[in-house]
């Protein structure tokens, strides 16, 4: 009886120890799904300078950073930016 419960123990101790050991190896990193180019590709509020970036984001968000502005597309699918006064300047 002793001795199956310390063969118990060990078996126990191995098995938690081999579970701690595998989960940190296959546990990706947390940025692993959600990369830099990832974020940057589908965040129209990440300021890019790629051109087809830009307008790839106002193709499908309606709105896109490019070079520090912040660019929408009007309900008549017109490019503008807001000027420092509020008003809309289109492209």
């Amino acid at each position: 009886m002793n001795s199956f419960v310390f063969f118990f123990f060990i078996l126990l101790v191995i098995t938690f120890i081999l579970y701690l050991s595998g989960n940190k190896q296959t546990k990706l990193p947390e940025n692993f799904f959600y990369k830099t180019q990832f974020k940057e590709k589908y965040n129209p509020d990440v300021d890019t300078i790629n051109w087809d970036l830009h307008r790839n984001r106002l193709k499908k968000f309606g709105r896109s950073q490019y070079k520090g502005l912040t660019f929408f597309v009007s309900t008549d699918n017109r490019i503008y930016y807001l000027s420092e006064e509020g008003y809309k300047v289109y492209c």
